[in-house]
């Protein structure tokens, strides 16, 4: 496991360290409470990945593809309105999954029973107002 203290002041170094921890691996699942900070984070990550979208929660779309500096695309997922597993499966998760792109899943033990063996489970824990403990589970 890999811990990074993150703070809104060291966000792109975090988001840095993260990208190298989990090298080639691309199906992320951010758990952590409403507040946690997933959203925050996976901005911070797209935008050093060179995403010029406008990143949000894609709470009410579920899904959300930006496009990445290197052309590939890159998946941001919010389970949190998923209401059954046919709901999550009728998406096409395998196709996302299996794109090779970086899949970014919020709320993923919502679906947590059609997730792949090789996901990177990361917990996000609030320590204070601004700072943040990213444990990744690797």
């Amino acid at each position: 496991m890999k811990e990074i203290i993150s703070t809104l002041d060291n966000l792109d170094a975090a988001a840095d360290a993260f990208l190298e921890a989990v090298g080639e691996r691309r199906l992320i699942a951010f758990f952590g409470n409403l507040g946690a900070g997933k959203t925050t984070f996976i901005k911070a990550l797209c935008d050093r990945l060179g995403v010029d979208d406008n990143v949000c929660s894609p709470t009410f779309t579920i899904v959300n593809e930006y496009r990445a500096a290197s052309g590939d695309s890159v998946f941001h997922f919010d389970f949190y309105r998923i209401d059954s597993l046919r709901e999550a499966q009728d998406l096409g998760l395998e196709e996302y999954f299996y794109s090779g792109c970086f899949c970014f899943m919020e709320w993923p033990e919502k679906v947590s029973e059609l997730l792949p063996e090789e996901i990177v489970e990361v917990r996000i824990e609030p320590l204070n107002p601004t700072t943040r403990r990213i444990m990744v589970c690797i």
